[in-house]
């Protein structure tokens, strides 16, 4: 019986060729949209989940009250692992301190590479579960050791055996290989860690033991756990939470102003849940995850739709089949047996041009979602999953045709006068509504986040982008040199103006408090970002002096002065700020000017208090930045800029980013995600469109003699065309009514995530409407045109 139904089956899709190529490729776009937003979504969910500890593992965060709210901080100061081991030691296995993992020079005999690494103490390696191929896992110990990934040691060594060989670090660290490691997985919090060297050397180099007046007010740090076999990692989280406090209540005499709240962020939520608002976890890339799985849904589903459509309208070439089939002894479940073989053989075969499709289309895919997701061919869950999803696919798609077709009477098909009733087209009416709704919504969600995108683009950056080149100093010989370095740029004809800063324009990392002015609250916990530069750096950035003046090099006053920002001025309160002392560190400054705020952070959120500074014994200005003279040749500048570069570090590689390019990296996210959206709402209007298409040709076939009939009494192709056209404009008007509201709700959610927000405007309602109602003209047209063209003499004939 099976081998019957798949025979009759195969000939019916032989048989109805076009309608068949619609339905397999309809389902397959659908499944293959639903595959990738899968595979997506794996690679999300399964962020950090290569490491054996992960459910153990945890980072120590911090909810402080900095400048009238609660900020959360990765940060953590020197002293709060080891006040971890001696207070709480029970509850962990493991508590370690680490730097932050950032670009390394590595230097051995002449080359030198640079390569993402970090300072760690030894438990590291048992904590991540690295697996050694070469060395000693516990060589850590050994403060002038090193461990290097399987590819760093590649690109420092190439062939050679890098055990026992001494690399240099920065130019200035001399550390011992002792370990190759496997290189951490990509998709993880540590999948660019190169290398890991000793927290130890780090902290002998930089004199951390006496470098700090407050050791626990400098959160410099990062502090990693991993709680015990038996513990808890939310009991643990709470009798943590006022250990920071109750340090820093004891150093400053029990002051108010001091407030902290340490807790757990366990591994598997560093990713998907990363985002705090005012100390509460308000998500993260979850969101996402929750985002394109819904549309994943929805668009499988529209596949699923047309199917049903595609289906019953061919149900009256088909009645007669099955009145056929009931008259010769066919019971309703044989037929619907039937009809789900049919469809289970359509979805078969929609899920292998599906995988075909995916796979042509990864790479492109993996490039616009910037990932490196690959089919798990060998991996038998993915085809189970795949398999399972066929025949789910097949039954939802093949349900009403099967449940509707063989509900057909046979002695009134047979005698002619079976026909489709008005209350038989509502289900298909209220399907293609939904097809469109959902195809609206996505289309104004994919236009309010490129409007957003947009609106940040615009907002003043306050500074100049153009022309601007960033270096970052990764030793010392550079700044050693750098006023020669900066007289041989300026007089090199391809330089305009050149200084230094302690961190890049585009992403000030740097926050500090303990400051005082006139008039403030005793009851604030004050937070500044600051960032200590040289007297031409707003000369270099153009920035925009709104009071007072610039540094001036000539005045050596200035090395006790300030500049800040407009929101610094307001925050605290100074109407005329210029002339205002402020002090910091027992030092007074005097505050000369303040400029409009720069976007230094996030384009999205609000500006942040911000102070700029000359250089102080304690800063390090890692960053030089070089304004190309806009009438010379972008190559030729950088050509000369290396040269001298060279000239004075031979041996680093000369490494450069522009500044508008750092700058729009701040809008890959949302922009990604944008994309993704907008391909994923793309195919929804085209898999909605074949519903479109079906339903036309179910309309044109059951009017085909009314068709004939008024075209007979005189009836022109234009009112033949608007007859058959104005129902389906209706539908997708009753579309848009339900998909605005519901569109405008969800996608203004979404912005009140945003600070600094686009509003929802009018046109992008309008705009969308009449780009649905148009794309719904341009389908169906092709079906109402040529049943208006068709000779009334066939169309009115009696079989």
């Amino acid at each position: 019986m099976i081998k019957n139904y798949l025979k009759i089956g195969w000939r019916n899709l032989i048989k109805n060729k076009a309608s068949s190529l619609i339905n397999i490729g309809g389902l397959a776009v659908g499944m293959a949209v639903a595959m990738f937003i899968g595979l997506w979504i794996w690679d999300e969910v399964s962020y950090d989940s290569g490491f054996k500890n992960k459910d153990r593992i945890a980072k120590v965060m911090d909810n402080g009250w900095v400048n009238n709210e609660v900020e959360t901080s990765g940060g953590s100061a020197l002293p709060l692992a080891p006040a971890l081991r001696n207070s709480y030691g029970n509850l962990f296995k493991h508590v370690i301190i680490t730097s932050w993992t950032n670009d390394h020079l590595l230097t051995y005999n002449n080359k030198t590479v640079t390569q993402k690494g970090n300072y760690m103490e030894p438990a590291v390696t048992d904590m991540l579960s690295l697996k050694i191929l070469k060395g000693n896992a516990g060589s850590l110990n050994d403060p002038t050791s090193i461990l290097l990934s399987q590819s760093a040691a590649k690109a420092v060594f190439g062939n050679a055996d890098p055990i026992n060989n001494v690399i240099r670090i920065d130019k200035k660290l001399e550390a011992k290989v002792t370990g190759i490691y496997q290189d951490l997985p990509q998709n993880s919090s540590f999948g660019d860690l190169a290398f890991i060297a000793p927290f130890q050397m780090l902290a002998t180099s930089e004199h951390y033991a006496t470098r700090f007046n407050n050791p626990w007010g400098a959160s410099w740090f990062q502090t990693f756990v991993q709680i015990a076999d038996n513990a808890d990692m939310n009991q643990v989280s709470a009798k943590i939470k006022n250990l920071k406090l109750n340090a820093l209540v004891s150093l400053h005499n029990s002051d108010a102003r001091y407030r902290s709240a340490l807790f757990l962020h366990p591994m598997n939520r560093w990713y998907l849940y990363g985002e705090f608002k005012n100390g509460v976890n308000t998500g993260g890339h979850i969101q996402y995850v929750w985002m394109f799985g819904i549309i994943g849904v929805f668009v499988l589903l529209l596949a699923c739709i047309n199917f049903m459509n595609l289906s019953t309208a061919r149900s009256e070439k088909r009645a007669r089949e099955v009145g056929i089939r009931k008259a010769i002894g066919s019971v309703r479940s044989q037929l619907i047996a039937q009809f789900y073989t049919e469809s289970l053989l359509i979805a078969v075969a929609a899920l292998v041009l599906s995988l075909l499709l995916v796979l042509l289309c990864l790479p492109a895919f993996n490039e616009l979602a910037g990932k490196k997701i690959v089919i798990l061919w060998g991996n038998p869950v993915f085809w189970a999953l795949g398999i399972i999803f066929s025949l789910f696919t097949g039954l939802i798609a093949g349900s009403y045709p099967a449940l509707y077709l063989s509900s057909f009477r046979p002695v009134k098909v047979l005698k002619g006068t079976f026909k489709v009733g008005h209350l038989a087209a509502i289900p298909r009416k209220v399907l293609v509504v939904v097809q469109f709704t959902v195809s609206v919504i996505l289309i104004i969600g994919t236009v309010v986040v490129f409007q957003q995108i947009q609106f940040a683009k615009n907002r003043p950056a306050g500074f100049s982008r153009d022309n601007m080149l960033n270096v970052n100093l990764q030793t010392d010989d550079i700044n050693k040199q750098y006023q020669a370095l900066k007289n041989d740029l300026l007089a090199s004809g391809v330089v305009k103006n050149v200084s230094e800063s302690e961190s890049r324009i585009t992403q000030i990392y740097i926050s500090n408090g303990g400051l005082t002015w006139p008039g403030k609250d005793p009851g604030v916990q004050e937070q500044f970002t600051t960032m200590a530069v040289t007297s031409d750096f707003g000369k270099t950035f153009d920035w925009k002096i709104t009071a007072g003046r610039d540094f001036n090099p000539a005045f050596l006053s200035d090395s006790l002065t300030f500049i800040i920002n407009e929101t610094a001025a307001k925050f605290m309160g100074l109407k005329h700020p210029v002339g205002e002392t402020m002090v910091w560190n027992d030092n007074k400054f005097k505050i000369i000017g303040v400029v409009k705020d720069m976007v230094n952070q996030s384009v999205y959120a609000a500006p942040q208090p911000t102070i700029f500074f000359l250089p102080r014994f304690w800063t390090n200005l890692s960053n030089i930045n070089i304004k190309i003279n806009p009438l010379v040749s972008t190559h030729d500048a950088i050509s000369k800029i290396s040269t001298i570069f060279k000239k004075y570090d031979p041996a680093t590689p000369f490494s450069y980013q522009f500044v508008d390019d750092d700058y729009a990296k701040k809008f890959d996210n949302e922009e990604r995600i944008g994309k993704l959206a907008s391909c994923f709402s793309g195919l929804a209007i085209f898999i909605s469109c074949l519903g479109l298409f079906g339903m036309a040709t179910f309309m044109a076939e059951q009017r085909i003699k009314e068709i004939g009939i008024r075209k007979v009494l005189g009836a022109s192709i234009f009112n033949l065309w608007r007859l058959l056209s104005k129902d389906f404009v209706g539908l997708v008007i009753i579309s848009l009514l339900i998909a605005t509201p519901v569109a405008y709700y969800i996608m203004h959610q979404w912005l009140q995530g945003y600070a600094y927000h686009a509003g929802i405007t009018w046109w992008i309602f309008v705009l969308t409407g009449f780009g649905a109602i148009l794309i719904t003209l341009l389908t169906v047209s092709y079906q109402s045109i040529k049943a208006a063209l068709m000779n009334p003499v066939k169309s009115l004939k009696m079989e």
